[in-house]
């Protein structure tokens, strides 16, 4: 094999990466294009697809649901990037310094990314009870009446968004930590030389070079805030007006595929869903020259 050329070469290439392949072909792009496909169609899983052409997204433009799940999603990315974007930054700096028990520290603030979303929501479904979980026990302890949290619609935001800093906190904080440890120390040492104060050392020379990272870790949070489905569709309590109301436009996909069989409907709502995340990641990319700084620019 070692001597071989052409297509002797290639054909052993292909061997050896057909598993992956075919993996990939059957599990990823066959999805995607027949997801394309569906999302002309109509189709409730009883009766073969039927051509309808544009129509299931002119049912979205006046569909009150999507909207109100476009809303909601809109509202948590509000709530959820900025403050893990910056709570995320803080404990990256911390977990930078050189302390006794930093490692163990590092190695506890990643434990909730790699817990699994319904272990997550049992628990904090429970700090959020309204009778007797943590969060309205400490607040009974200073004298305030705690919401009924994860049954409001509008509290049951608040909560998931919590949820989700605290899970997601750490492998943030980890990405942040990556990029604090590849800014070389030279930096620091000229600084302190010329008088430079924490202060200035942060602010001219660990943010600016930070930015490649920052800009990394708001396109992962778009993405992945506008595909969130996990804790909306596990936190809200059954049968109240947050597990009615509270919904994103994935909890909306699925809803509509698997409980109302409207394939074709769910389908357009997925790319719609796409055409969004690819616009703003496009927008990002064009904006990232006004502000990221690349150190070998």
């Amino acid at each position: 094999m070692a001597g071989d050329t052409g297509w002797q070469k290639w054909k052993w290439v292909l061997l050896f990466i057909a598993p992956s392949l075919i993996g990939l072909l059957v599990f990823v792009f066959a999805p995607i294009f027949t997801s394309l496909w569906l999302a002309f169609q109509s189709w409730n899983l009883l009766a073969p697809p039927k051509f309808v052409g544009l129509d299931n997204f002119k049912a979205l433009v006046s569909d009150p649901n999507f909207w109100t799940a476009l809303r909601y999603t809109g509202s948590y990315i509000v709530l959820y990037i900025p403050a893990v974007f910056v709570l995320a930054l803080g404990l990256a700096l911390l977990l930078n310094q050189k302390l006794r028990g930093v490692i163990f520290v590092r190695a506890v603030t990643f434990l909730p990314v790699v817990a699994s979303w319904v272990v997550v929501s049992l628990i904090w479904k429970w700090i959020f009870n309204p009778q007797y979980g943590l969060v309205n026990y400490g607040l009974s302890a200073l004298g305030i009446q705690g919401p009924a949290w994860l049954f409001d619609p509008n509290t049951a935001l608040v909560a998931i968004a919590i949820t989700s800093i605290w899970k997601d906190l750490g492998y943030v904080a980890v990405l942040y930590l990556g990029g604090l440890q590849s800014i070389a120390e030279t930096y620091y040492e000229a600084a302190r030389i010329d008088g430079a104060t924490g202060w200035q050392r942060l602010r001219y020379i660990t943010l600016p070079m930070l930015t490649p990272t920052m800009f990394f870790i708001v396109i992962i949070l778009l993405i992945n805030s506008f595909q969130v489905f996990d804790q909306f569709w596990l936190m809200p309590m059954p049968n109240s007006a947050a597990a009615r109301d509270v919904h994103v436009i994935v909890t909306e996909v699925v809803r509509d595929a698997f409980t109302y069989n409207r394939m074709g409907y769910a389908s357009a709502m997925s790319w719609v869903l796409f055409i969004l995340i690819f616009i703003i990641t496009f927008v990002q990319f064009r904006l990232q020259k006004r502000w990221v700084y690349y150190e070998n620019e």
